[in-house]
């Protein structure tokens, strides 16, 4: 059986992946921050409740050691859990301590949860890595006037999912035997967003659901959302 760890999964895109999976006979393991969230997310989903808050090393540290100790490997991680930061429409209001709180749980949550848990990834026959960005992280697509992401006043949130773009690159070419990519969820109707997406979180979840599928032969360092390639 696959085993499936995500993170942020008690709600929106990152609950849907969780029942998807299940649905797809993977042995999901919902990574939650708040414990009660947590737990009844679980329940509801048949899935197994582990408590990490990414931003924590030492929390991330006892989730791997949890699972670890449970179940002693897993086929899948999904990196998920993240924020969006404030909204800024002045440059001029931008600040180093917005910019740090968003890193550190997007980007730096992505690279202490992948860390941790590599040693639980390196016993699977067929280990996945999907990091979850956005098509804000997208340089093509910031650069072109005409585009959403050109637009957005989220200064912090999507230098931060540029680096986590990056990050995968590196990951992906440090372990070829993993396949390691990006999913772009697309314009979602989530709490992060105020429900201001023209997707369902089922369109959403998509190409976390292609991604944390994919054969052992199957691309690797690649962006998608559920159309296909996100431009870099």
């Amino acid at each position: 059986m696959t085993i499936t760890f995500i993170t942020g999964a008690n709600r929106g895109i990152g609950y849907e992946a969780v029942r998807r999976l299940a649905g797809l006979g993977h042995q999901v393991l919902l990574g939650v921050r708040d414990p009660e969230r947590g737990a009844k997310a679980a329940a509801e989903l048949g899935a197994r409740f582990v408590a990490i808050d990414v931003t924590d090393q030492a929390s991330v540290e006892a989730a791997a050691a949890d699972v670890l100790a449970h179940e002693g490997r897993i086929d899948v991680l999904v990196n998920n859990a993240g924020i969006a930061g404030p909204v800024i429409t002045d440059i001029h209001d931008l600040t180093a301590a917005d910019a740090e709180r968003v890193m550190r749980t997007n980007y730096l949550g992505t690279l202490r949860t992948t860390r941790a848990f590599l040693p639980l990834l390196e016993k699977s026959a067929a280990p996945r890595i999907v990091n979850v960005s956005s098509s804000m992280g997208s340089f093509a697509r910031s650069l072109d006037p005409a585009t959403l992401e050109h637009a957005n006043p989220l200064p912090f949130y999507q230098p931060s999912k540029s680096a986590i773009n990056m990050l995968t690159l590196k990951y992906a070419e440090a372990l070829p035997r993993f396949r390691v990519n990006i999913a772009d969820p697309g314009p979602t109707a989530t709490e992060i967003n105020g429900y201001l997406g023209t997707q369902t979180v089922t369109e959403g979840s998509d190409a976390i659901i292609e991604l944390a599928t994919v054969a052992p032969d199957g691309p690797t360092g690649s962006y998608r959302d559920r159309d296909g390639v996100v431009p870099w």
